[in-house]
């Protein structure tokens, strides 16, 4: 992060500290961080009230707690891969959408960015992780949906062809023949 330090001098960097407490010690989104492992070094306050476990119970344990086991396979796999190739498939700004599990055993919905974190001499150290949870808005959208397809379903079983009079050509029948 750089600001513009203008006359300002040390006050910026006292400002960058501030922000960077900020934004590790908020409780709207969630920030983990795990170690090449995939065990859990970092649970702020938001991922602690997305999640449900204290920063003492998730610290040190696998990021299992929070993946649905369904879907550990699949994410153990693209997790190992980062680790070994030191590349994240996902691009800056790409936001992943999956179901997680929270300690009392309820879904949530969350959408995440991941950010590879490498140390000072540039060494890959484990993957940081920003996340949302957006459940409401998934089942509002799953509740609209839902309306949609019954709303066509039900136009659908009204048969459709009341509004026309007649069928319309094909384009297959002769012009001018006349059927008795």
């Amino acid at each position: 992060i750089e600001f513009d330090r203008g006359d300002a001098g040390s006050a910026i960097s006292d400002l960058t500290d501030v922000l960077a407490q900020a934004v590790l010690a908020a409780r709207s989104d969630a920030l983990i961080a795990a170690d090449k492992g995939g065990i859990i070094r970092f649970w702020n306050p938001g991922a602690q009230r997305i999640f449900g476990f204290s920063s003492a119970e998730a610290l040190g344990k696998s990021l299992d707690i929070i993946i649905p086991e369904r879907l550990r396979q699949r994410h153990w796999d693209g997790y190992d891969h980062a680790m070994q190739t030191e590349r994240s498939r996902y691009g800056e700004g790409d936001v992943l959408a999956v179901p997680a599990i929270r300690k009392d055993g309820r879904q949530v919905s969350i959408e995440f960015t991941v950010m590879l974190l490498r140390e000072g001499r540039g060494e890959l150290v484990g993957i940081a992780a920003l996340l949302r949870d957006v459940t409401k808005r998934f089942e509002e959208m799953r509740a609209l949906k839902q309306r949609l397809a019954d709303a066509i379903t039900r136009l659908g079983g009204q048969g459709g062809e009341h509004h026309r009079k007649s069928p319309a050509p094909s384009g297959d029948e002769e012009q001018g023949s006349v059927s008795s």
